[in-house]
């Protein structure tokens, strides 16, 4: 019965403990028509991002944690290039003037650790230009308003045309 007790009071412990302490970078999810976006939501925190957190020419899961996953409900056109309805895992390549945006067909991957095993899976590879924003973005934020998806972190942002 000791036993019992003490294992019970260990739990609730434990669970009060985990729900005080929310991830550093929680996994959020953007929608918009007919697509939506899941990723894990680093904060810059004072770190210099591209280069620095971030390589520039280095596959990079666009997140933290796993891989950051988008669905199109309806088949797309990213980049003005055809994608079939389905998830994909979203890599990104940071680079000085453009950012090479990866769907590999290979969802849910631990962040970009099996991207070199999964490369031949690549559906399409884009490049958006990299822009400044008007001011620091603290935490990575994916949109998507109606036809185009958003990247916004630090002081870069990247505009992918969507159509559908």
């Amino acid at each position: 019965m000791k036993s019992m007790l003490f294992g019970l009071a260990f739990l609730f412990t434990a669970t009060t403990v985990l729900a005080q302490n929310p991830p550093k970078s929680p996994r959020v999810t953007a929608t918009g028509d007919n697509v939506e976006i899941a990723y894990g939501q680093p904060s810059k925190n004072g770190r210099q991002i591209f280069p620095g957190l971030e390589a520039y020419g280095k596959v990079w899961r666009a997140g933290a944690n796993k891989s950051t996953d988008i669905t199109f409900k309806k088949d797309a056109k990213f980049g003005g290039k055809a994608v079939k309805a389905g998830t994909y895992a979203l890599f990104i390549v940071p680079g000085e003037k453009d950012f090479t945006f990866i769907l590999n067909s290979v969802a849910g991957q631990p962040g970009a650790f099996d991207y070199e095993k999964n490369k031949d899976k690549n559906v399409v590879e884009v490049k958006a230009a990299r822009q400044k924003t008007a001011s620091t973005v603290e935490k990575l934020t994916f949109a998507l308003p109606k036809g185009s998806l958003v990247f916004e972190w630090d002081d870069t942002k990247a505009t992918v045309p969507l159509t559908f």
